[in-house]
């Protein structure tokens, strides 16, 4: 497993019971998970403390508990990046912060690489991974269907001091866009993708990302650049394992350009009990050039 264990600004304390606790900068909050299948015992006193804690509702989706009162919003920092936090009806915060393994790796790659690197972001979120790739000096195309995700990220490259880096933020459908920019003959040297479990087609069709990943990646591969350094599929679906994903890569991606293929989970530390909590999956392809990049 990859263990994002470098934050100064966020700590997972414990998990039990379907919650984990954490701790955002000063504030510390309760989520479920329902990974969390067993049932230690609560031994921080901040589960009892705690300033929110998200509450399911047995109808489906929730909302949060406030004990204590906290900021609307309020900022972190990971290395020289700065995200803005808040608490959302649907549990998130708007950060996900087993990602840092991932930043952490691509940065490395970008710095290291001795020539220009366009990156394309899909399914991008709030920007973590875009901010990563620009602060290395990477040129970032930032897509995601939901305008107020992309505002959210725009916000986060602004307070991370990145709003003058070459960022294209766009709001679109992802599959239609990456279409789009083959037929234009536009060129990436790396791919990043972090789809959802689940999803809408352009006519509102419902598709699970398990059967629809592999045309995916397979259409995402035709918008490399001749020369492309890597491709990172990230999950957090349950059915979907890390060497599905390596397989997926290194049929759609390795069959093309070489290269080899690394997949594991990744998780955060915990500190109570000293183990790791897995957060989901990456799969990375690398090019045959990062034979030194350790995975």
């Amino acid at each position: 497993m990859r263990i994002a264990d470098r934050w100064q600004d966020y700590r997972l304390v414990d998990c039990t019971c379907s919650e984990k606790l954490e701790v955002w900068g000063d504030i510390s909050l309760i989520r479920p998970d329902p990974q969390i299948i067993w049932k230690t015992p609560e031994k921080s006193p901040l589960w009892k403390t705690a300033h929110a804690r998200y509450m399911r509702s047995s109808s489906g989706g929730g909302s949060w508990d406030y004990r204590r009162k906290i900021p609307e919003a309020w900022q972190i920092h990971y290395d020289n990046l700065v995200f803005n936090i808040r608490p959302t009806g649907f549990k998130h915060t708007g950060l996900f912060p087993e990602q840092a393994v991932n930043w952490d790796l691509m940065s490395g790659i970008i710095r290291n690489a001795g020539r220009e690197v366009n990156v394309l972001n899909l399914f991008a979120y709030t920007g973590g991974a875009t901010l990563a790739c620009a602060e290395a000096g990477a040129s970032v195309c930032h897509v995601d269907a939901s305008k107020g995700m992309v505002q959210w990220a725009r916000d986060n490259a602004a307070s991370s001091g990145l709003s003058d880096r070459p960022v294209r933020w766009i709001v679109d459908d992802c599959e239609k866009f990456v279409r789009r920019e083959i037929k234009r003959g536009r060129r990436y040297d790396a791919v990043i993708m972090d789809p959802p479990s689940y999803g809408r087609g352009p006519n509102q069709e419902v598709w699970k990302l398990e059967d629809c990943i592999y045309d995916l990646v397979e259409l995402c591969s035709g918008v490399l650049s001749d020369d492309p350094l890597f491709f990172l599929l990230n999950s957090y679906t349950t059915g979907l394992s890390p060497s599905v994903m390596a397989y997926i890569l290194g049929t759609a991606v390795g069959g093309k350009f070489g290269g080899r293929v690394s997949a594991d989970e990744i998780g955060l530390p915990v500190e109570e009990s000293g183990f790791v909590l897995p957060c989901g999956s990456t799969a990375v392809w690398l090019s045959d050039k990062l034979k030194d990049v350790n995975i």
